[in-house]
């Protein structure tokens, strides 16, 4: 078994698996190479496929010694226009165009589209996208199952193109009959992550939580304005925020894009839940070994920012570089967080933690951590709470998260700076502080000399119960020598 794999960066790599990375082989190369969650992205891959990519994760894990999380990415309501007779038509600006529910193929002046909820919340005046955006029409005139609308930008509009609806709240749920067969398959199957498609309000959060029934935690994927609006009822209710920036683009105008990005990542590490930056983040490395120099930038930028993880999308699941677009995320988070500028804006974000002894004890840590030579804080956690709080804090020293539940440890590798270790349960504060330095020693964040702070909560294995805080020697000898309880 590997012994002591430890990343050298705070924030963590959500990798995508697909065609060019679901072998046994090169999910490990991309765990090695830094990947720390690995997605399962829903649309593409039937279940068989995903099933054979979980055993795969699960079996790396035990043979690395190290809990990997996954995250399975639901589809969602996907809008999509019918077919046309020639496959395509060309739409001029100015022209009139249709969208109707008549199922005959198209052509120049019509097409189908299948989803009458759209035509009952349409105004006058709104806004529709064809082809990630490429293509936009402006209604004139609607009813029950058709809309007039006037083309504003034009370009070749093809069979079973998606369409946006960005100014309009739809009457859709956040969950297909797709995404309800998904969602019950991969909670079975045993994932720590959901990612939400499309939320536009908290009751979308709210419906999936009932369904996953405590087996997975829920990503919310902010990639409507409707969910920009709303953020804040949002972020309440989900365990985390996903900021989907390739949607999000589509429906707002792109220059919007880093000062919502920045807000939302802002607002979710003030009330301490994981934010995942996504989206076309190296998006050229799909078929170069080298990104763009905009793109480094791009990533630095979500970094800098204090995001939990950053994830790639298509260049790991369908690019020629999987393997060099993990590496090169890597190399560009452990190269920002050595800046003293990032250390700087970390330390000027900061803001009031929430009143309570757990939250008081995670901000006392990590005043210790910054003002004397300890070299990492150790939590005790069971339901992963203890630890997304000293998260919170980001200190400048390592948080190792030490919990007896592989679901909790798994969840917690989405979350920025958390090196999580399975370990028995402990009923004893002694047993916690020999068990924090054993983990200190055994991954290499403190040696014999070394000190460490120990949070932990008596009673033991009660959620949400951390009420001590100790300053420990590394060194067992130092320890037992102790009258420790």
């Amino acid at each position: 078994m590997t012994i002591g794999i430890r990343r050298r960066r705070n924030v963590k790599i959500v990798a995508t698996l697909g065609p060019a990375s679901d072998t046994k082989e090169m999910i490990r190369a991309l765990f090695l190479a830094g990947a720390d969650v690995f997605r399962l992205n829903m649309s593409h891959g039937s279940h068989p496929e995903i099933a054979e990519r979980h055993k795969i994760i699960r079996e790396l894990e035990v043979e690395l010694n190290r809990p990997i999380g996954i995250l399975a990415d639901l589809q969602g309501p996907k809008l999509r226009c019918g077919e046309f007779a020639n496959g395509s038509e060309m739409l001029e600006v100015g022209a009139a165009f249709r969208f109707d529910l008549d199922k005959t193929p198209g052509d120049a002046t019509r097409v189908n589209l299948p989803h009458p909820e759209i035509f009952k919340a349409l105004e006058l005046g709104s806004t529709l996208l064809v082809n990630d955006g490429k293509i936009r029409l402006k209604v004139t005139a609607f009813g029950d199952d058709f809309a007039d609308m006037a083309v504003e930008v034009g370009g070749e509009i093809s069979n079973r193109k998606g369409v946006n609806v960005p100014d309009v709240v739809l009457p859709l749920a956040a969950l297909s009959q797709k995404d309800l067969a998904d969602l019950e398959f991969v909670c079975a199957l045993g994932v720590e992550w959901l990612g939400l498609s499309f939320v536009q309000r908290p009751s979308d959060v709210e419906e999936a939580r009932v369904l996953a029934s405590g087996r997975a935690r829920i990503i919310a994927k902010i990639e409507k304005p409707t969910a920009v609006d709303s953020f804040e009822e949002i972020l309440a209710v989900a365990d985390g925020i996903m900021v989907a920036r390739g949607d999000l683009g589509v429906e707002l105008p792109v220059h919007m894009l880093p000062p919502i990005q920045k807000h939302l990542v802002t607002a979710c590490r003030r009330v301490g839940k994981p934010v995942i930056v996504a989206t076309q983040m190296m998006e050229s490395m799909i078929s170069s070994p080298v990104p763009t120099r905009a793109e480094v930038s791009d990533v630095a930028q979500a970094i800098y920012e204090g995001a939990d993880a950053v994830m790639l999308s298509a260049e790991s699941a369908a690019g020629d570089f999987p393997i060099e677009a993990v590496t090169t995320m890597s190399n560009v988070a452990e190269e920002v967080e050595k800046d003293k500028m990032y250390r700087d804006g970390i330390i000027a974000s900061h803001t009031p933690s929430s009143q309570g002894i757990a939250n008081a004890i995670t901000v006392a840590a990590r005043e210790v951590a910054e003002t004397t030579d300890v070299k990492a804080i150790v939590c005790f956690t069971q339901s992963g709470t203890t630890a997304v709080l000293a998260a919170r804090e980001r200190p400048s020293v390592p948080i190792i998260a030490l919990t007896h539940k592989i679901h909790t440890a798994r969840s917690l590798a989405l979350v920025w700076g958390l090196h999580c270790v399975v370990v028995e349960e402990i009923d004893r504060f002694k047993q916690a502080v020999v068990g924090a330095a054993k983990a200190a020693k055994q991954f290499g964040f403190a040696g014999e000399e070394d000190m460490i702070v120990v949070t932990a909560g008596v009673p033991f294995n009660t959620p949400g119960s951390t009420n001590i805080l100790r300053v420990a020697p590394v060194n067992e000898k130092l320890i037992y020598g102790t009258d420790l309880d």
